[in-house]
């Protein structure tokens, strides 16, 4: 008798429920890539219940964070194309408001090789994750995925997680689960890391590190706090914590903001030449030219007036179109790929639960800084020995 009609018929008797073990959701290829993809991709763990009387089958796909509100956080997990049974796990964080790690996936984690070159032809390929999206014109169909070579999952495996709740394909049953900031969305995270390692203890011996860039890069350390304090408690499942990385991090503090080059010009480090210069490049990226982000519509020939309505006919947040010259233009892109109703059934979405993938939210959901300064955490952690890259 197997296992699982052995627990349906205790359930059947016992007039409880019964749980089946965790079943992972591996997805084997996703749209738009040709071929297998480089790693094993996990979306998510199944949770499979079963109910006396009732007799039906519930299935969890995410992690659920907040039980009262019914918050669930989305996840993709690629394992190492190295030795993923030693190679270190890194849980990655995106900044925001509440932007899609979809854009970590797709956009940072990695090295680009000559990208200087990068905004000169169209058909180049401008991403840093395992997986990146083609640069071509959109022509109404899914756009293409190309793999990336110098990508971090060559040496570790990756946790690429949707946080805070409302971000990509994180959502909440109950409004009031999108009412979270800082401290709460951190607390979740470290929750969903006590979960998501006690279904997956293969991994607890792997060195583990904490990751964000941007906004994120505030949180990160507060994170890792949080974990060492566990450890010291003797908190199960212990986490092999060895560091974190942040990169371009915020940390609350006022000089995060505008302050770079002008005290860089005032104390005589950059030439005036320079400092000219530098304010007519792009913040994320120096080695760029600004571009428009949403541009005045222009007079379309009719095959790009055809392509402009079915696009808005797809999503009700339309993204802007940028010249194909932009950087952001792969941002574009994605809007197209993640709301592909093929892609949400390949990267198993809960149907129902986020009506629309959008990038980045606009502060259209509630979030509270309530973090100030991540200056004494970055101190706590690294003065109880562990290690810390802060890059930009």
């Amino acid at each position: 008798m197997s296992l699982l009609l052995l627990l349906l018929l205790l359930s059947l008797f016992s007039g409880v429920s019964a749980e089946v073990p965790l079943t992972r959701t591996h997805v084997t290829s996703v749209p738009g890539f040709n071929g297998a993809l480089p790693s094993r991709l996990e979306t998510g763990f199944v949770r499979q219940k079963f109910f006396a009387i009732m007799f039906y089958l519930t299935m969890t796909r995410y992690v659920t964070v907040d039980e009262e509100n019914g918050a669930e956080l989305f996840y993709y997990f690629f394992e190492s194309e190295g030795d993923p049974g030693s190679d270190p796990v890194l849980l990655w964080l995106t900044g925001g408001d509440r932007c899609s790690v979809l854009s970590a996936l797709f956009f940072e984690i990695g090295q680009q090789p000559n990208s200087k070159q990068a905004p000169l032809s169209p058909k180049s390929v401008r991403s840093c994750g395992p997986l990146k999206l083609v640069i071509e014109p959109y022509n109404g169909s899914l756009p293409r995925l190309h793999y990336h070579p110098y990508s971090w999952t060559k040496v570790a495996s990756i946790l690429f997680v949707d946080s805070p709740v409302g971000a990509g394909f994180s959502f909440s049953r109950d409004p009031k689960g999108y009412d979270v900031g800082d401290v709460s969305a951190s607390l979740q995270l470290v929750k969903f890391l006590s979960n998501w390692f006690g279904g997956h203890p293969e991994y607890l011996t792997n060195p583990f590190y904490v990751g964000g860039d941007s906004y994120a890069g505030k949180i990160v350390p507060f994170i890792a706090q949080k974990i060492s304090e566990d450890i010291e408690a003797g908190v199960r499942p212990t986490l092999n914590l060895k560091g974190y990385v942040v990169g371009n991090p915020t940390t609350g503090e006022r000089i995060d903001y505008e302050s770079k080059v002008p005290y860089l010009h005032g104390v005589g480090i950059i030439s005036d030449q320079l400092y000219e210069l530098l304010n007519e490049v792009s913040k994320p990226h120096i080695l760029y030219k600004k571009c428009i982000y949403m541009s005045l519509i222009p007079k379309f020939e009719s095959m790009d007036r055809k392509i402009l309505k079915e696009e808005l006919g797809i999503l009700k947040h339309r993204p802007p179109r940028p010249s194909i010259q932009c950087v952001s233009y792969s941002n574009y892109l994605s809007y197209f790929w993640a709301n592909d109703n093929v892609t949400r059934e390949y990267l198993g979405i809960k149907k129902g639960s986020v009506d629309e993938w959008i990038r980045c939210h606009d502060n259209d959901l509630p979030y509270t800084k309530d973090i100030k300064s991540s200056i004494q955490y970055h101190h706590n952690v690294t003065l109880n020995g562990y290690r810390a890259l802060v890059y930009r």
